[in-house]
């Protein structure tokens, strides 16, 4: 899966997933725009490209604003002459439970997730248009946007909001050639880690040992480096035709979500008051509801 040639932004992408993503893409062969909000990692990750024989650049700055999206689309066009990818990759967390969280906890995380995907996937799609040669914009989702998640309010409803924009993007793109997918990982990370089940799990990975069979296995937790191979692909020709998609990926496990569907729908001759509601729900539809957060595995 060869992306000579190819010039991709990722964002967020001085440490952790971002950085497993930039690193990879570059490894096939793509020339990589490196945005962070730390100059020094985001530098450490340009000059391991360039170590390993690759091309990369940085901008250094937050994403959500316009300007970010604009100054990152311009680099990769003066840098290295166009644009085909991007992985719109950086996040933030701020956890509180709902009565707990500030104004400001949940709009730092809108800000940077969705409207730091929207701008930069605006910009992104402008100038692919441009070009004509179609590309590719890669949204990173959350299970927390898939299932729910406590205390996330603002992060899941960002992650499934991300969901919903690949797909609308992929049919206002599709003419243009250029597919938008979203991603869903499960990874050991810094965030991954601020998750108690976790914790143990990932200061003995970064302590050097192994993550365990069962979690690979159970739990789809795995590496950024696992997770980098699904970006890699969907980066490629091979995934010219895939748009539309919420695909997950981590440890040992692949995973196609489903697209919301109707789960039951009864009709009602004259609409429906509230005790029939109540009687169809009771006889019928409550056999039917699902329950909130992730499956059982």
């Amino acid at each position: 899966m060869r992306l000579d040639g190819k010039v991709a932004i990722v964002t967020g992408a001085g440490r952790s997933l971002g950085r497993a993503y930039a690193l990879a893409l570059a490894s096939a062969g793509a020339a990589v725009v490196v945005n962070d909000i730390d100059a020094e990692t985001a530098g450490a990750t340009v000059d391991d490209i360039r170590a390993a024989g690759g091309r990369a650049t940085s901008v250094v700055a937050p994403v959500g604003p316009t300007e970010t999206a604009d100054a990152l689309v311009a680099a990769a066009v003066a840098e290295f002459g166009r644009l085909d990818i991007l992985v719109a990759n950086a996040g933030v967390l701020r956890d509180r439970v709902l009565w707990k969280m500030g104004d400001d906890d949940f709009d730092l995380v809108i800000a940077t997730h969705l409207r730091g995907s929207f701008t930069c996937g605006r910009a992104a799609a402008v100038r692919m248009r441009e070009q004509g040669d179609g590309g590719r914009i890669i949204l990173i989702g959350s299970p927390a946007g898939q299932f729910g998640s406590f205390g996330q309010t603002n992060y899941a409803t960002a992650k499934a909001g991300l969901v919903a924009m690949a797909r609308t993007w992929s049919l206002e793109l599709a003419r243009a050639g250029i597919t938008a997918n979203a991603v869903i990982p499960t990874a050991l990370s810094p965030m991954t880690a601020t998750i108690p089940a976790y914790t143990q799990v990932y200061e003995d990975y970064i302590a050097g040992h192994g993550i365990p069979t069962e979690y690979r296995r159970d739990h789809a937790l795995g590496t950024a480096e696992d997770v980098a191979s699904l970006i890699v692909w969907l980066a490629s020709d091979g995934a010219a035709e895939v748009t539309g998609q919420a695909i997950g990926i981590g440890g040992d496990r692949l995973t196609l979500y489903a697209h919301p569907r109707a789960l039951r729908k009864l009709d009602h001759e004259g609409g429906w008051t509230p005790e029939q509601i109540d009687d169809a729900w009771r006889r019928d539809l409550g056999a039917q509801a699902q329950r909130s957060g992730p499956p059982e595995r």
